[in-house]
């Protein structure tokens, strides 16, 4: 109870200032971030999440937490039965959290306040796939954490922050570029939601420029060519070096195979072999 604010009135304080959220997240990082939601008092409406049948590297999945919170989980396809049904009412607010699909109008036109992403990538530097990849491979200085507004442009919507970081790229793979990230997107997450939380009107700048990158020139840039000097093989190794999942390619009568460095394996040995 706030003091000297009677019990009643403190109770219609609260009640008016709950927000209605959609979650909808991937990656374990995303639990935090539900539960912090969930901490502040937000109210969940419902929870978005990749569904059990389907097989994922992580341990714990957003799926299980939620219901172990006894709130409404669907995956990709139920939310927009639900938007169709009208089960989801009075929504102020839609929070995608390193979600994979991209959303859709029914969605994003969901929310009075709007939809919002947070993309583990510096923009507009960096739109879509691949920001870390990219990052490797064209030796970036630094590389960076957003939150934007979501249109239907993908990654394309007015920014609301970014946090930028210095980098090596020449010592970084894509799984250790991830793992550096996920504590800065975790707190850019966290300082939005407690500027929502504190009813500040949230800024945002629409974007210019940046770069766009769809799945045909993620995968392209994957491929080893017969000219790549023995700089850019390396560079394109640890670029895409992110287990279990297919890294940087060579290919052989139309067949695919991976490609490691020495340094690589061992580190991949030490990690089997870690008594």
């Amino acid at each position: 109870m706030v003091p000297g604010i009677p019990l009643l009135f403190s109770i219609l304080i609260l009640y008016y200032f709950t927000m209605r959220v959609v979650f909808m997240g991937r990656k374990p990082d995303s639990i935090k971030a539900l539960d912090f939601l969930i901490e502040q008092g937000f109210d969940i409406a419902c929870v978005v999440a990749i569904p059990k049948n389907e097989v994922v590297i992580w341990k714990r999945r957003l799926w299980d937490y939620a219901e172990s919170k006894n709130i409404p989980v669907t995956d990709n396809n139920g939310i927009y039965r639900m938007i169709n049904q009208g089960r989801l009412k009075d929504i102020d607010l839609v929070i995608s959290y390193l979600y994979p699909y991209r959303v859709k109008k029914s969605l994003l036109s969901l929310p009075k306040m709007g939809a919002i992403n947070f993309h583990p990538a510096p923009l507009p530097e960096l739109k879509g796939l691949g920001g870390y990849n990219v990052a490797i491979l064209e030796d970036f200085s630094y590389y960076g954490v957003s939150a934007h507004f979501m249109s239907e442009e993908i990654d394309s919507g007015d920014i609301i922050k970014v946090r930028r970081f210095p980098i090596d790229a020449k010592k970084e793979t894509a799984l250790s570029l991830e793992k550096k990230t996920r504590p800065y997107l975790l707190n850019l997450f966290y300082e939005v939601m407690l500027d929502i939380k504190r009813h500040k009107e949230l800024k945002a700048v629409p974007q210019k420029g940046g770069r766009y990158i769809n799945r045909e020139e993620f995968e392209r840039m994957k491929v080893i060519k017969p000219d790549d000097t023995k700089e850019v093989i390396d560079r394109k190794i640890r670029a895409f070096f992110y287990p279990p999942y297919e890294g940087a390619i060579i290919k052989i009568d139309g067949k695919k195979y991976t490609l490691i460095t020495k340094e690589l394996m061992e580190e991949i040995g030490k990690r089997f072999h870690d008594d």
